[in-house]
């Protein structure tokens, strides 16, 4: 299933999970007018497209100003956005999420991992001050940790 962060974010809080409060938008006036709503003083301005690797590609961007979030989603809207999980084609970015900044202490990143083949499943959790993604696979069992079922 493809769905994009935004979307991932609404069952999230439809659930009652605490996440930050963002908009999807389509053009750079709508970008600014978004982040009009959000408490700020810091803003994110995020590719959505159906890749990971948004950030390290350019696709997310961290403003201090209303004027930063229009620079940024100018930059970023229309843009080829190229991670490791788009290909050398990359994917063309239609859609952006201006969300609220937050002051993060410290970061979590769970994955399951699911092998129609093999049974158990496998919940993966790191915690590390820098990460990529595509590494939490439960190879390092000392530094990831995970549980079976």
């Amino acid at each position: 299933m493809n769905i994009h962060e935004y979307q991932a974010k609404a069952v999230l809080s439809d659930f009652g999970a605490p996440v930050p409060q963002g908009y999807p938008v389509f053009s750079v006036d709508e970008a600014v007018e978004a982040a009009k709503k959000l408490p700020g003083p810091i803003y994110v301005v995020k590719a959505q497209i159906h890749a990971g690797g948004r950030g390290k590609g350019g696709g997310v961007k961290i403003a201090k100003s209303l004027d930063e979030v229009r620079a940024y989603a100018d930059e970023i809207l229309g843009m080829t956005l190229v991670t490791h999980q788009t290909g050398p084609a990359g994917k063309v970015v239609r859609r952006l999420y201006i969300e609220d900044g937050a002051d993060i202490a410290s970061e979590f990143y769970l994955s399951m991992l699911v092998d129609r083949e093999k049974i158990p499943s496998r919940l993966c959790g790191i915690h590390r001050r820098w990460h990529e993604y595509r590494r939490c696979r439960c190879r390092n069992p000392g530094k990831d940790h995970y549980v079976q079922h």
